[in-house]
């Protein structure tokens, strides 16, 4: 059974380094959550090192611009490891491809930038469906349609066979109050069908691995058993944490706030449903990040 707990203070002695979520964590989608920013800060005061890990589909550099923009301190976190660098590192080693159909908005072409992590990265073109040897999904052109929208163009991939990279395995976020379709879904809508398609963000390996390389990268050599994961993402964040055998602290209060009746804090009752529903058991919880 999770336990409740008030705030991050409570059992910050134990940790030494969180995998702390982004979106319902840090942030709502449109701006920074002070009491978030300050629990992080005070970890980081008493020596704890804090990677921001995200589900965005876009490299570390573009996801700093756009927690700056909602005023978020560069005091309260060390570095940020992305579903994006991990699933850019694989599109440039030739994982879908080299000619591939681009899923997302305008604001995900930025997946396409050159990398500099690889000495020679694939030269990757995006041609129109019918050329692609594969699929680039960063998220969906209109994240207000159902995913259903895409079962014509799906069908024609998958009698060719076509692998579909999906950057970030999320399947929705709450942009506020408004929620809005995600990657995922898409991803999810394409396996459903009977194509294979391939994640590189939470809960999967290869973005965990990444974070650990960025404690690394500060210096630090920290055990997982001195790892906590903080996230609102039942299927993402905490059965990530959980594969990786990693505590981890549900934040109730953003994706599954109506179901764990949470307000200030979760229902007990409410919540124990919610986690025996979806067979699921973070070490502990709490409303709100704080």
């Amino acid at each position: 059974m999770t336990r409740i707990i008030d705030r991050l203070a409570d059992i910050s002695a134990d940790y030494d380094a969180v995998f702390c979520d982004l979106w319902g964590c840090l942030h709502n989608g449109i701006e920074a959550c002070p009491e978030a920013i300050s629990a992080l800060r005070a970890f980081r005061e008493k020596g704890g090192t804090v990677i921001l890990l995200t589900n965005a589909p876009r490299q570390r550099a573009s996801v700093q611009k756009q927690i700056e923009r909602m005023n978020t301190p560069r005091d309260c976190w060390d570095s940020i490891a992305t579903s994006g660098d991990s699933a850019r590192l694989a599109m440039f080693t030739g994982a879908v491809g080299q000619k591939v159909y681009f899923i997302g908005q305008p604001h995900d072409e930025v997946f396409f930038e050159p990398i500099q992590l690889l000495d020679d990265p694939l030269p990757v073109r995006r041609v129109p469906l019918k050329e692609a040897e594969g699929i680039v999904c960063c998220g969906p052109v209109d994240p207000f349609a159902d995913p259903s929208v895409n079962r014509p163009d799906f069908l024609y991939a998958k009698e060719r066979g076509l692998k579909l990279l999906c950057a970030n395995p999320d399947i929705v976020v709450d942009r506020g109050e408004t929620r809005e379709w995600c990657a995922g879904a898409l991803a999810r809508l394409y396996e459903d069908m009977g194509g294979t398609s391939l994640y590189f963000g939470k809960p999967h390996p290869p973005v965990y691995d990444l974070a650990r390389r960025r404690i690394a990268e500060l210096g630090k050599d920290i055990p997982d058993s001195r790892i906590l994961c903080i996230g609102d993402g039942i299927h993402t964040d905490i059965r990530g944490a959980q594969g990786e055998d990693l505590d981890s602290l549900f934040i109730s209060g953003g994706l599954a706030a109506s179901q764990t009746k949470t307000t200030d804090q979760p229902d007990p009752a409410a919540l124990e449903e919610y986690l025996r529903e979806e067979m699921q058991a973070p070490t502990f919880t709490i409303g709100k990040l704080r």
